[in-house]
């Protein structure tokens, strides 16, 4: 039995003319990657955003001002990344048969280039694969991986732009004519049809680029009553509808952080540490401080946000009281002792800020047990896992 010869298999692949849709082309692969690079720019840039809001670099420095800013760079981030899976997958559907395109036979420059160029295209589909599905998953709140998902999006982030430039910087002239080409060839809009030649051509580039569209303005429109109000009704993508006690969806109960028991202890303390000198409070002794209230939104990484009515003592006057400045930074601890973002670090424009509040009231009502009682954090700006709740103690930084 003799073994299958390379000649032997090249003949068993398939070649891009064995694909003979009429839909497939660059007028169609040209359009669909620029709205597709356009959906990758806005999620990579409000994905950016969303870091330096949880590790702000000292050369930028980020403040409670404009107060839904946060709100609407992560809904705009959730929304481009689901309006950019549709689109994607239209366009590995265009380019799937240039796959099959096999590199010259001989090693030269043109063999290397040709590798090169579909390395860079691997990382790129991989990339932007990985960013799409984990994005996905994060919104639905389950990571079956074992690492970090923020920073291993982050970094991800970085290689699927910079793969994404590169493609872009090498295609320009193919894209460029492409866009400038009608989207229906002239063959295709004088061809006399037959039932046969409808099968085998399939539906025209102008009626796929219109399904792309469609699907992506729906796959938005599905999703975006997690940040858009009105439109939480029909979203049934979302995750958080809104429903919840207080009107406000819950992302972690007390059960799950295992504050159930120690939240409702009645010896409840809160501690105030500035320097060497420790305030305790208890609810009933915040309650009877001068009170604030605000409507401010959380607003959480996996794209929902509800504005909201906060009762509660500003964090700069709590300061005050205990003897701090309110221009330090104050680390903030939970009783929270599973889970992440235990503790959060509230910076010094936060907290001289009033509308920094210690919330005890939500919408009118006592904190329930999930949404943080007996205390917790809410300032303008800030990401939902930087609202601390089940707030022990805040520690006033020298």
């Amino acid at each position: 039995m003799r073994l299958p010869r390379v000649e032997d298999i090249e003949k068993r692949l398939p070649t891009p003319e064995d694909f003979t849709s009429r839909a497939r082309g660059t007028e169609l692969t040209a359009r669909v990657g620029t709205a597709l690079g356009i959906t990758f720019g806005i999620c990579f840039l409000t994905g950016m955003w969303s870091h330096f809001q949880y590790d702000p670099p000292g050369w930028l420095p980020i403040g409670p001002q404009p107060t839904q800013l946060y709100r609407v760079t992560q809904g705009l981030h959730v929304m481009s990344g689901m309006a950019a899976i549709p689109l994607l997958l239209v366009k590995l559907w265009g380019v799937y048969p240039r796959l099959f395109i096999l590199p010259p036979k001989k090693l030269s420059r043109a063999f290397v280039v040709d590798v090169l160029e579909k390395a860079s295209i691997g990382v790129l589909v991989a990339a932007g694969i990985f960013q799409l599905a984990s994005g996905a998953l994060n919104i639905a709140q389950w990571y079956p991986w074992a690492f970090s998902f923020r920073r291993t999006h982050e970094a991800v982030a970085w290689v699927a732009i910079g793969a994404l430039l590169v493609h872009i910087a090498v295609k320009l002239p193919i894209i460029r004519t492409a866009l400038g080409a009608d989207l229906e060839d002239r063959d295709d809009d004088h061809h006399d049809s037959t039932d046969d030649d409808d099968e085998q051509h399939g539906p025209t580039r102008r009626s796929v680029l219109l399904g792309a569209s469609a699907a992506s303005g729906l796959a938005v429109l599905l999703t975006a009553g997690q940040t858009v109000p009105f439109l939480r009704k029909i979203s049934v993508f979302g995750v958080r509808d809104g429903d919840g006690p207080e009107d406000l969806p819950i992302n972690r109960t007390a059960r799950a952080a295992r504050t159930d028991k120690t939240a409702l202890d009645p010896n409840f303390r809160l501690e105030v540490m500035v320097g060497g000198a420790t305030m305790a409070f208890s609810r009933e002794q915040l309650m009877a401080l001068p009170q604030r209230t605000h409507r401010l939104p959380i607003a959480c990484v996996e794209g929902w946000s509800r504005s909201a009515l906060w009762t509660g003592v500003s964090v700069c006057d709590l300061i005050e009281l205990a003897g701090g400045n309110p221009d330090s930074d104050v680390k903030v601890r939970s009783l929270q002792t599973k889970g992440g973002f235990g503790t959060s670090d509230l910076p010094a424009n936060f907290v001289r800020d009033h509308r920094t509040l210690l919330a005890l009231e939500l919408n009118g009502e006592a904190l329930t047990l999930d949404h943080g009682y007996p205390c917790r954090i809410i300032a303008p700006n800030r990401p939902g896992v930087l609202q601390t709740k089940w707030v022990r103690q805040l520690e006033v930084k020298a």
